[in-house]
C-alpha cells in the first residue's frame, strides 16, 4: 500500500468512527478482519465492528471525535498517531469530556485493515472520567491480564526468559 492509499484508508476510518456510521467503517476492514479495541475487546467480521462501533461506542459517547495524523506504512503495517475525544453518555459520567492520545497499528491486506491494534493509556480516560481509583485499578489489571495473554506477547516473554536463561547457564 503506498502511504497516499494508507492515508485515505485512515481518513476514512476517522471520519466513520466520527459519524458513527458502522457501515463505513467496517467497510475499512476485509471481511474477517478484526478490530481490538482497548474498552470493547476484540470484534471480527464487518458485522461485529458495524455493532461496536454503533450499539457501543456511540451508545456510551456523545460529540465523538477521532483524528488521525502522521500516517506511515510499510508494506502491509501502518502506524498513525491519533486524538479523539467525547462526552461520556456513561449515567455515572454523563457529560464528562474525555480526550485520548493513542498509537494504532494496521495489519494491512488487499488495500483494506485485517487487524486494527490500539495503544492508549486507557488510565488517563478513566481518571478524566472521574472514576474511583479502586476502580481504575480494577480495570487496569484486567487489561494487563490480556495483554500478557496475547499470543505474541506470550512468544515475546518466552523468548526473552530462554535468552536470559542461556546467559545465566554461560
Amino acid at each position: 500500500m503506498t502511504p497516499v492509499d494508507f492515508a485515505a484508508l485512515v481518513e476514512r476510518f476517522a471520519a466513520a468512527a466520527t459519524a458513527g456510521d458502522g457501515k463505513a467503517l467496517a467497510a475499512c476492514f476485509t471481511p474477517d478482519g478484526i478490530y481490538f479495541d482497548y474498552i470493547y475487546g476484540p470484534h471480527a467480521g464487518r458485522d461485529s465492528i458495524a455493532d461496536m462501533l454503533e450499539n457501543l461506542f456511540h451508545r456510551d459517547a456523545a460529540e465523538y471525535d477521532w483524528k488521525f495524523y502522521d500516517p506511515v506504512v510499510n508494506g502491509d503495517i501502518g502506524y498513525a498517531h491519533s486524538l479523539s475525544t467525547f462526552l461520556s453518555k456513561v449515567p455515572d459520567y454523563a457529560g464528562r469530556e474525555v480526550v485520548i492520545d493513542g498509537t494504532s497499528r494496521f495489519v494491512l491486506k488487499g488495500g483494506l485493515i485485517a487487524e486494527y491494534h490500539e495503544s492508549v493509556n486507557g488510565g488517563v480516560a478513566h481518571a478524566q472520567l472521574g472514576l474511583a481509583p479502586e476502580r481504575i485499578a480494577k480495570v487496569m489489571a484486567r487489561w494487563a491480564g490480556r495483554l500478557r495473554e496475547r499470543p505474541d506477547v506470550e512468544a515475546y516473554r518466552a523468548a526473552v526468559r530462554a535468552r536470559y536463561a542461556r546467559a545465566q547457564n554461560r
